[in-house]
């Protein structure tokens, strides 16, 4: 009877052992993923967005920022990172798909963050010629983002200015999902709309080149420039926006699924 005692229970306490390792374990990352009171200052302090969200959008926001930092690596090139650069990157990231409850960046694995300005070659010293802020990678670097720190933390300083490097390179990944990035990301902008969506865009593009437009000149470059300054300016100064594009405003508002002004 003794014997048969020590069989049956040897069983179960090599089980209740490994129950209570495994919840120990699923325990200890779970708390993981509730953002330090740290990231959270970050937040309030860096992210205007953040900012007017209420308590409940905010706690999303934080496990989304957290969700996105368990599937991308950010990495830096020639710098330390901070949990100011991750938490910048993360809401970046999380912006402009807020809406969308379970997106995830399929097409990204990497965040390369340089101190500054780089080039064609991704040289960021020794080159007279560094004047890119932000960059979505091809061919072999397909799969990556290159950011300039700098750019990363002036796009949050200044709420106003209708300029945000990150949300443009991500807005640019958007554009990405469906194989190209030519400003008409399929599962945005409505089939049914397409034709009233590209002869919008022609006409500011217009605007623009006749000094027309105080959006950035950059958009004339093509189509998918277009998209991503007026995305910045979208999400940086939303009431300016729709007061001098109500157009364009409204139609953002369609593509993100977000009014952002209270008008």
């Amino acid at each position: 009877m003794e014997k048969l005692f020590i069989i049956i229970l040897v069983p179960v306490v090599i089980y209740l052992v490994y129950y209570l390792l495994n919840k120990t374990e699923k325990n200890s990352k779970a708390i993981r993923k509730v953002l330090s009171q740290e990231g959270k200052a970050i937040l309030s302090k860096e992210v205007h967005y953040y900012q007017s969200l209420n308590d409940q959008d905010k706690i999303e926001f934080e496990e989304r920022c957290l969700k996105f930092l368990d599937h991308v690596a950010v990495e830096g090139v020639g710098i330390d990172i901070s949990l100011k650069d991750y938490m910048l990157v993360a809401a970046s990231a999380i912006i402009p798909v807020f809406a969308f409850k379970n997106w995830e960046y399929s097409n990204l694995t990497t965040v390369l963050l340089y101190p500054n300005t780089f080039n064609q070659d991704y040289q960021f010293e020794g080159s007279s010629d560094r004047k890119i802020l932000g960059m979505v990678g091809e061919g072999a670097m397909n799969g990556q983002m290159i950011l300039s720190k700098s750019a990363l933390e002036a796009g949050f300083l200044n709420t106003t200015d209708a300029q945000n490097t990150a949300i443009h390179e991500f807005v640019h990944l958007l554009d990405k999902t469906d194989g190209e990035v030519d400003g008409l990301p399929s599962f945005l902008v409505d089939h049914t709309y397409t034709l009233a969506w590209l002869e919008m865009i022609r006409k500011e593009i217009k605007k623009i080149g006749e000094g027309k437009s105080d959006i950035d000149p950059y958009g004339v470059t093509n189509r998918a420039e277009f998209f991503a300054v007026a995305s910045e300016y979208f999400f940086e100064n939303p009431d300016r926006l729709k007061a001098h594009h109500p157009e364009l405003y409204k139609a953002l508002s369609e593509v993100f699924k977000q009014d952002l002004t209270f008008s």
